[in-house]
């Protein structure tokens, strides 16, 4: 070892001396360790990518489990119904709710179709439109003279799909709906006068489409209809199997508001012509005339809501709108799923319709929002003034009114307001009043923007939902996925996703918002002031955000939840209903 360590001294002193013999056999130890050390690193390198590989064997065997589970859950065949359907014709949340639910259950191998009116602009923001098929209209029965040009005795049904999903749409083309306005209304905010032989039409095509009575080559498992406007499919389908023994789809039926019960006159009843055997207050009649809703839910196999706090709520006085007897009854076959939103639209990180991305991490980008915001409605820049904002049909039912009673305590505290929306034309017109007076303040735009609701929900710094009831809400899940904290009263969906920024909660690290109790201005007011106090903190602030951010409401586990509820369906199906249902109170 000794004459080893003089030698490699020696070379290092003399770099052109001749090697000894000691040093030939530090050479050979030499070459033999870096031998064993590249073959060691050989070894090592040969371990990594077994270990690598091993990893990525475990990762696809785990997709491939995830897969695999998603395929062997039941697979049905649905025809989902609806009046509207995001971004073709969108009035409020059951317009998002019916995209987002089907693509979600495409996504676990669900066979579903789309089915909804070729309202003009469905037909223009479509693509790859074709038609798949024509629907015979009946010399007589349902439903009845429609008052189409002389000689139409059929309407044709147009394919196209659902953007940026596999989800096939069909659409009834029809003069129906060839007409300007909404789906609903006139361009003058009017009722169309004939929404019952428009909506007649929707639920006689998906019951045809339903009992294979198509060219389709296509028959659902299974119908699930969407509030008033397709309540009448599962009142005929039931006719299909007491007056004819034939075979039906399960139906299950969900109510997004149990305020709109689609009510006309006996008169409409009849030139619809629809089986004289439904009238009758255990069926369509309701206080001498007759309600499309109650089809849904006195026929339908299952009947849910979209949040467990509304279904319960709607078996009260206050919200059963006259049928809480009738949902009492049916309380065993009805629950309450909390909406989901599409976390791919609605995602701050990769939002292309706000001004700058963010994330938890990126939390300071949100400023730009704001700044955006401010600017987009004229509004003085200030970093520090708390910016509200709302996105709502502009109706009693969004608290509207509450907000007007306050409006002068609330502005009188260092808040800006922007609110988009459209609806009663005394409350628009009583918000733009308040609007001249305090320019810097509050600015409001009437109509519905895509694009500004999401820079509202990106820009804002709290978000107003003061509803007197709503059945989930989704504006509350935007603005918890945007960091932009709710302000709600405590009532159906609302309550059931947003948790009060109480002391107690605030030390938890559980709050995501602000909750008020009362249907008062007052209580409003109070519900802004208190988060203008939290907004001075900006540590708590930031806390609130971040908890919000973090909250789940994607549609996966809100889809499995219908699964089962499609399952409940098709085993009641063949349950045969007396018809033994209570007296609807008078």
């Amino acid at each position: 070892m000794a004459s080893t360590q003089k030698s490699k001294t020696k070379n290092k002193a003399d770099p052109v001396s001749t090697p000894g013999k000691s040093e030939k056999k530090t050479g050979s130890k030499a070459k033999k360790t870096a031998s064993k050390k590249s073959v060691s690193k050989k070894k090592a390198v040969s371990v990594k990518k077994k270990t690598t590989s091993v990893k990525k064997k475990a990762v696809n065997t785990k997709k491939a489990s995830k897969k695999s589970a998603s395929a062997q859950a039941p697979r049905y065949k649905v025809l989902f119904i609806s009046s509207e359907l995001h971004p073709f014709a969108k009035t409020g949340g059951l317009g998002d709710v019916s995209a987002s639910l089907p693509k979600a259950l495409k996504a676990m191998y669900q066979d579903i179709r789309i089915l909804i009116p070729a309202y003009p602009t469905a037909i223009q923001k479509a693509e790859s439109l074709k038609y798949v098929d024509c629907i015979e209209l009946p010399e007589s029965g349902f439903p009845g003279d429609l008052g189409l040009p002389e000689g139409t005795r059929s309407v044709s049904i147009i394919e196209t799909r659902l953007p940026s999903s596999h989800v096939k749409v069909w659409m009834i083309e029809s003069e129906l709906y060839n007409r300007s306005g909404g789906p609903y209304q006139d361009e003058n905010a009017q009722e169309w006068l004939d929404n019952d032989k428009r909506f007649a039409l929707l639920n006689y095509v998906a019951t045809e489409i339903a009992m294979g009575r198509s060219s389709l080559k296509w028959q659902p498992d299974l119908v699930h209809a969407n509030d008033w406007q397709t309540g009448l499919t599962s009142a005929l389908l039931e006719q299909e199997f007491i007056h004819h023994h034939r075979q039906r789809p399960a139906t299950v039926f969900t109510i997004h508001n149990m305020a709109h019960m689609g009510v006309f006159s006996r008169e409409q009843f009849n030139a619809l012509q629809l089986p004289a055997s439904l009238w009758n207050h255990h069926e369509l009649e309701f206080h001498d005339n007759f309600s499309f809703i109650k089809g849904g839910l006195v026929f339908s196999d299952r009947v849910n809501t979209v949040s467990p706090t509304y279904a319960r709520e709607i078996q009260t006085e206050e919200f059963g709108y006259g049928l809480y007897g009738l949902l009492t009854y049916r309380n065993e076959r009805l629950s309450g799923i909390l909406n989901g939103i599409d976390m791919k639209e609605w995602d701050p990180a990769k939002d292309p319709l706000i001004k700058k991305n963010y994330s938890i991490k990126t939390l300071a980008n949100k400023q730009d929002n704001k700044a955006a915001l401010q600017k987009h409605f004229n509004l003085p820049r200030k970093k520090n003034v708390l910016l509200l904002g709302m996105v709502a049909r502009l109706v009693y039912q969004k608290g509207v009114d509450l907000l007007l009673e306050y409006m002068q305590e609330i502005l009188e505290l260092p808040v800006q307001i922007v609110i988009l929306g459209s609806g009663d034309l005394e409350l628009e017109s009583r918000l733009h009043q308040w609007s001249y007076k305090y320019p810097e303040q509050l600015q409001v735009k009437v109509g519905y923007d895509e694009a500004l609701s999401h820079l509202i929900e990106a820009g804002s710094e709290a978000f107003l939902m003061p509803s007197r009831f709503e059945p989930c809400g989704l504006n509350q899940l935007y603005s918890l996925r945007y960091g932009t904290i709710p302000i709600v009263r405590k009532t159906g969906g609302l309550a059931d996703t947003v948790v009060h920024a109480s002391k107690e909660n605030l030390n938890q690290g559980t709050a995501t918002g602000v909750v008020f109790h009362e249907e008062e201005g007052s209580s409003l007011f109070n519900a802004v002031n208190l988060t203008h106090l939290l907004f001075q903190d900006k540590k708590l602030w930031k806390k609130l955000m971040v908890t919000g951010m973090k909250q789940e409401f994607s549609w996966k586990e809100s889809a499995k939840q219908y699964l089962e509820l499609y399952a409940q369906a098709l085993g009641d199906r063949d349950q045969y209903k007396n018809g033994v249902y209570p007296t609807v109170p008078e």
